[in-house]
This record gives C-alpha cells, sequence and structure tokens, in this order.
C-alpha cells in the first residue's frame, strides 16, 4: 500500500494548478491538496446548482478561484503562466454520457479543443514539473467483455462523450512523444477511472444524485437501466491515484509517463438496483421504479478496468470495498441532508480513508 504521508509530503508549500475544481471530483482534489498545504489555483467553470460541493467546502476562500473556459486558450495560458504551477491536474469536462447526445458539440469541443488547449500551455510553461491528464474508462472501445481494460486497450466510444475521450486520449499520446519526451524534468500521465461516486455529486442524471434527490423530494427513484453493472469507487480512490501518480513523476518523470487505470477489484461489482437499494436503506426513506427506457441512446451495460500496472508499479490499491465506499457515500449525503456539516463530514472521511496522515 502507498504511503499516503510520503506522498502528500511533496505537495506541501508548492503551487498546484487544477482544471475543473468546481466539479466533484475537482472540488475534492482541491480541498484535499488545501488540506496538506499545497498552494492550489483552480480553473473552472462557475459551480452549478443551487448545492455543489465547491460551495459547501467554503473552497473560494481556501484556494486561488480562477473561473474560466478551458476552450479559451488566451485565458487558460495566462493563468497558468501567471502562477507557474510544478503540479497540474486536469479534470475539466463536459462528463455526463447523455448530455454529450444533447449537445455534442459542447462535448467534443471542450473535451478534446479544452484538453489541446491544456496540453499547449503545459508545453509553453517551463515551471511544470508533473501533469496528470484525466480523462475516463469510457475512452476504451468497449465490447463488454468480461475481464478489464489495459492501458493498451483500443481506444473508441459509441456515444459521443466516450469518443471525445478517446480522442483527448490520442491528442495526449500526441503531445507526449511530440513536445514533452524531449523535456527530462517532465513527467505527463493520463489517467483513466471507472464510475466514481461519494459525497458531493449534485449532477443530473447520475444514479447517487439522481437517488438524493427523490429521496428529498419525497418521489420514486426512477431506474432505467436496473442490472447495469458499474466500477463503483470512492472519488478518494483514484484521487490517491492521481496523487501518487503525480509524486512519482515529480521524481521519476519518464519512468511514470503514460497511461494509467485506477479502478476497483473486478469482483467489486454492484448493479445500479444495488446501489439505489443501499441509498434507500441506510438514509431510511425512499422507493424505487423501474422505468422503461424510451431512449434510443446506447448506454454500455458492463465495463471493468484491469489496475494490474498500478497495482505493481505504484503500489497502488484500493483501500475500501464497494460496501465501505456505498456506505461512507449514504453517510455524507445523510449527515447533510439531516443539516450537518459538509466540511466535518469530508474531514472525517478523509481522515479515516487516509488513516490520519492529512
Amino acid at each position: 500500500m502507498v504511503d499516503m504521508k510520503k506522498v502528500f509530503s511533496v505537495f506541501k508549500g508548492r503551487r498546484v494548478f487544477i482544471t475543473g475544481h468546481t466539479g466533484f471530483k475537482g472540488s475534492w482534489l482541491a480541498y484535499l491538496l488545501h488540506r496538506v498545504g499545497a498552494d492550489v489555483m483552480g480553473f473552472s467553470l462557475p459551480p452549478s446548482g443551487d448545492k455543489n460541493n465547491f460551495s459547501l467546502l467554503k473552497l473560494d476562500g481556501k484556494v486561488k478561484h480562477v473561473i474560466g473556459d478551458i476552450r479559451d486558450l488566451s485565458v487558460l495560458n495566462e493563468s497558468i503562466t501567471k502562477f507557474q504551477p510544478e503540479f497540474v491536474f486536469h479534470l475539466a469536462a463536459q462528463a455526463l454520457v447523455r448530455t454529450s447526445y444533447d449537445d455534442p458539440v459542447d462535448t467534443f469541443s471542450t473535451n478534446i479543443q479544452g484538453s489541446v488547449n491544456l496540453l499547449e500551455s503545459v508545453r509553453k510553461c517551463n515551471s511544470i514539473r508533473s501533469l496528470v491528464y484525466i480523462t475516463s474508462d469510457k475512452c476504451y472501445e468497449n465490447v463488454e467483455w468480461i475481464w478489464g481494460y489495459r492501458e493498451n486497450d483500443s481506444l473508441g466510444g459509441i456515444d459521443p462523450y466516450s469518443a471525445s475521450k478517446a480522442a483527448a486520449e490520442i491528442v495526449f499520446s500526441c503531445y507526449e512523444r511530440s513536445f514533452f519526451n524531449s523535456n527530462p524534468k517532465l513527467g505527463v500521465a493520463s489517467a483513466r477511472a471507472g464510475n466514481v461516486i461519494g459525497g458531493g455529486d449534485w449532477a443530473v442524471d447520475r444514479i447517487i444524485p439522481d437517488c438524493i434527490r427523490a429521496i428529498e423530494s419525497d418521489g420514486s427513484i426512477f431506474l432505467r437501466n436496473p442490472f447495469s453493472t458499474r466500477p463503483w469507487q470512492h472519488v478518494m480512490e483514484p484521487l490517491s491515484g492521481y496523487l501518487t501518480l503525480a509524486f512519482n513523476l515529480y521524481h521519476e518523470p519518464k519512468k511514470y509517463s503514460g497511461a494509467w487505470n485506477f479502478g476497483p477489484s473486478t469482483q467489486e461489482i454492484k448493479t445500479v438496483k444495488d446501489v439505489a437499494q443501499i441509498m434507500v436503506e441506510h438514509i431510511g426513506r425512499g422507493r424505487i421504479e423501474f422505468l422503461d427506457s424510451i431512449s434510443n441512446v446506447h448506454e454500455a451495460n458492463l465495463l471493468q478496468l484491469n489496475c494490474d500496472k498500478a497495482h505493481q508499479l505504484l503500489n497502488w490499491h484500493p483501500r475500501w470495498t464497494v460496501d465501505e465506499t456505498l456506505d461512507a457515500t449514504a453517510d455524507w449525503y445523510k449527515t447533510v441532508l439531516n443539516g450537518g456539516d459538509a466540511e466535518e463530514i469530508t474531514i472525517s472521511q478523509l481522515n479515516v480513508f487516509f488513516r490520519d496522515t492529512i
């Protein structure tokens, strides 16, 4: 298991630039890095919705907060150039499959051109030592086989979101080989993670937030594909992987550059129905109904990652079982729904997960 205290120590007092820091994963990462003493600058669109994790964690008072669109190269490049970061984490994206059907142009422009802009800004900034470029497990050409995808498996996608992430990986590979390989002090890696859950996700059309909204409004939780499986993992799992990867890129840039998977054990499988039922049971109210799908859009039923590379070369392993993950997620929302403080429950869960190393 990774010594996270050692990993965290490299970020203390160092400048870290995060795109997408107002989103679900980005806000957790920004808060965690703030807690371990990093000088964090976030670049993102404004937080969306009445409820969002960025606001609940009061991050506007904890990190440097720049509102911007990664499709605007001049503004993004200016922000990075002025800040002179040593670490960069790229999380900004249009991250929803079904939204990508409604607006493929926005999805492609954000996930492809926005990523090009980020890579171009990194290329021009000599202070950067470590880049972790997050895409998605959906970058793989999913033929729904029963074993996990490896980092060298084929890229592709039926839906616009998956296709955009596959394209973003190709762009990354181009920049790595054409530009970054010649810089011996710069380590760059792409990271692909499975479905991430945890407290603070309020996005539309994702299973946990949909459950919470239905429970709050005393409505039914409608499930389109109740028996679909997903590689459920708590948000802290891939974040620990990204930070471990960034640490290793900083110390041995060329050894750790490339593509990496971060996901749960392939034995830790739950269906969408299982997840919804656990939320209802833990929170103590709510009801589930199956919905006859009237959509003609494609949604994958099975997708798993093979994480042997991260296990063997980074010594990274998931810390929580899927049951612990779901327990912690339900506890976070139950606390907040009952009037508890989001920051307090977040700190508590960070301390449990990282074993008081923060």
